[in-house]
């Protein structure tokens, strides 16, 4: 159950930061999310892998 959630916030997240840029299309706007996603998505690999060190 905490996986489904989990993956849910994240896909919830990429939806938000995707209408964000749609609207703002900034290229210094893009590296933050750019890097944003990056940081939720390997946070949310560990997280469903048990990799936590």
């Amino acid at each position: 159950m905490n996986s489904v959630l989990a993956i849910f916030a994240f896909s919830v997240l990429l939806a938000f930061l995707g209408i964000l840029l749609w609207h703002v299309p900034r290229l210094d706007l893009i590296g933050v999310v750019g890097v944003t996603v990056a940081l939720a998505g390997w946070d949310l690999y560990q997280g469903l892998t048990g990799n936590r060190g």
